[in-house]
């Protein structure tokens, strides 16, 4: 039986691939099966450009020890859309438009064939437009499976995380922990953010400092 966890994030490019990435490293030091997807993903750039190395999906293929190939990425993230936009805007850039059932019915299919640990990294913030009617929350919803909140420590960080916590808790979505990623240039160090969060929920909340390995207590959720 696979174990699937989303990644979400409280808001965007505060490093969920980051701890993505992290937490997929520690599970296959371990010697366990883990299949990372970021399914949808703005900004990428063309797969034949060296920028390609920098995307989310590279780094989640390099933390699988799966080599970049055009089968590789669009087995990790089929919706790739240039524009550094939410996917629902960059896709009608494009002319292109994704619907949720599409979506949430392509991720089944992946869980139901994993043999180990799935991690679904969402894209933005929980409340971005993943199409033209849905939002990352609703996504999540749909799927119905436990989730990991990232959230970084810059200035705003607490309030950003306890509202989505709280939007997850309005919707009846598991919440299996917070996680706290330390963001460059932060005013106040991550621990202090995760005890301010901390006081506010009930569930873990756990610190990933930067350059730091993946906490025991996160590599323990999935």
């Amino acid at each position: 039986m696979s174990r699937t966890v989303f990644i979400a994030g409280a808001g965007t490019g505060i490093g969920k691939t980051y701890v993505t990435a992290a937490l997929v490293r520690r599970l296959r030091a371990e010697g366990r099966d883990v299949r990372a997807l970021k399914p949808i993903a703005s900004g990428v750039p063309p797969t034949g450009d060296p920028a390609f190395a920098d995307s989310d999906t590279a780094r989640l293929l390099a933390a699988q020890g799966i080599p970049v190939t055009p089968e590789s990425i669009e087995a990790c993230s089929p919706w790739r859309y240039a524009a550094a936009l939410a996917p629902d805007q960059a896709a009608a850039i494009e002319g292109r438009a994704a619907v949720l059932s599409g979506i949430v019915a392509w991720c089944r299919a992946r869980i139901a064939v994993a043999d180990g640990a799935v991690l679904i990294e969402g894209v933005g913030g929980l409340m971005s437009p993943v199409t033209a009617e849905a939002t990352g929350l609703g996504w999540l919803r749909a799927l119905g499976c436990p989730a990991l909140l990232v959230s970084g420590s810059y200035l705003g960080a607490i309030s950003h995380a306890l509202t989505a916590c709280e939007a997850c808790r309005a919707h009846g979505v598991p919440l299996a922990a917070v996680v706290v990623n330390a963001s460059v240039g932060a005013p106040t160090p991550p621990e202090t953010v995760a005890d301010a969060i901390r006081r506010h929920v009930q569930m873990p909340v756990i610190v990933l400092a930067r350059d730091a390995p993946c906490p025991d207590a996160l590599a323990a959720l999935v």
